[in-house]
């Protein structure tokens, strides 16, 4: 079973994860993106591409954020919240101005194009939105946008650039996803491995 892991510390969790179920150190070696032990072959991904590898079966499961699967629109199943990664996809601006509130339309700076389009068109609010990939907190500090729509995680980050969350749009955390056609073909397997995991993680 091919298993797609985001880089960094939630793959690390997740192997974390293996570890206890199976006994065995899980471990990607120096910089190798392929990692094959006790019947399972592991990818480690850009945390972005993970939904993809999945959805197009270039593995059968994978762990992602619930805010990529929603902004991506994932053609996949999601299997089980593992409670890693919280964080929060939220509106923020600068401290103590709600002035964007009273705007006939707003400009939003993101990397979260879906969503933001999704929220604010769900509340009827014209929105121009630009897309950055990064240093997004700037944004609304040089007068590029009235707000951002980012990931927070503590809230720091807006704090030392005298931003605030506004408006918190959806709350997301790593989920255990699969391949619709690879649950159909593998479902015995997979169910066991998530039930394996829901024991060792508790979730």
């Amino acid at each position: 079973m091919r298993i797609a892991l985001p880089k960094g510390r939630i793959a690390d969790e997740v192997l974390g994860i293996f570890k206890r179920i199976f006994d065995e150190d899980f471990k990607f070696e120096n910089r190798k993106l392929i990692l094959k032990k006790a019947g399972f072959t592991f990818l480690n991904v850009r945390n972005w591409d993970v939904a993809t590898y999945v959805e197009r079966q270039a593995a059968d499961i994978g762990v992602v954020g619930l805010d990529v699967i929603t902004e991506l629109r994932s053609d996949v199943l999601e299997l089980l919240d593992l409670g890693l990664g919280k964080c929060r996809i939220s509106v923020g601006g600068i401290k103590g101005d709600d002035g964007y509130k009273k705007k006939s339309e707003i400009v939003v700076a993101t990397k979260l194009q879906n969503i933001t389009k999704e929220y604010f068109s769900k509340k009827g609010i014209p929105t121009q939105i630009i897309k950055l990939n990064g240093s997004i907190e700037l944004a609304p500090l040089v007068g590029l946008s009235d707000v951002i729509v980012d990931i927070v995680e503590t809230g720091n980050t807006l704090k030392e650039n005298g931003l605030e969350e506004k408006e918190v749009i959806m709350h997301s955390s790593a989920r255990l996803i699969a391949n619709k056609n690879s649950f159909l073909l593998k479902k015995p397997q997979i169910l066991e491995l998530v039930d394996r995991i829901r024991e060792v993680n508790g979730a």
